[in-house]
């Protein structure tokens, strides 16, 4: 079994961080649904700000809200205006790889999405992986990648 990426919510802001609640983060239900991420599922931040990473669970605010509030030990690792990533994982066996499509959900300043994606893992004809980013339109994006000579 490998632990493989499900679901991100990818640049979305932190809108309060709350030291006196009993920990976790509390994230818009419907940023969590586009993403596929559930209510309890525990779930790695990381703050682009500052490079803090956590492991906390998902407790769910207010649908609409737009909120990601950090909460008890987690709000010392993130700041109103920070901006995270937060990431759910699965344990999978390999030979499942193809079969997983990971949502990934960008964000805008006001946690407005801006962008549904989703991760492909393919085998080509020689059993070799290949990987993808895939727009709404299962159109392949750019991948950052090394460019020879530079």
């Amino acid at each position: 079994m490998r632990k493989i990426v499900a679901g991100k919510l990818h640049g979305i802001y932190v809108t309060e961080a709350n030291l006196n609640y009993h920990g976790s983060i509390t994230l818009d239900p419907d940023h969590c649904e586009a993403a596929g991420i559930l209510p309890m599922e525990f779930v790695e931040v990381w703050n682009k700000n500052s490079g803090a990473r956590i492991s906390t669970y998902v407790i769910l605010g207010e649908r609409g809200s737009r909120c990601c509030i950090l909460n008890g030990a987690a709000a010392r690792t993130c700041q109103p205006d920070d901006q995270i990533i937060v990431c759910s994982s699965i344990y999978l066996d390999e030979a499942h790889i193809t079969c997983l499509k990971p949502r990934i959900v960008t964000f805008d300043q006001d946690n407005h999405i801006l962008d549904r994606l989703s991760y492909s893992v393919d085998l080509d004809a020689h059993g070799r992986y290949s990987f993808s980013i895939l727009d709404e339109a299962d159109e392949a994006l750019a991948i950052p990648a090394l460019v020879s000579g530079a």
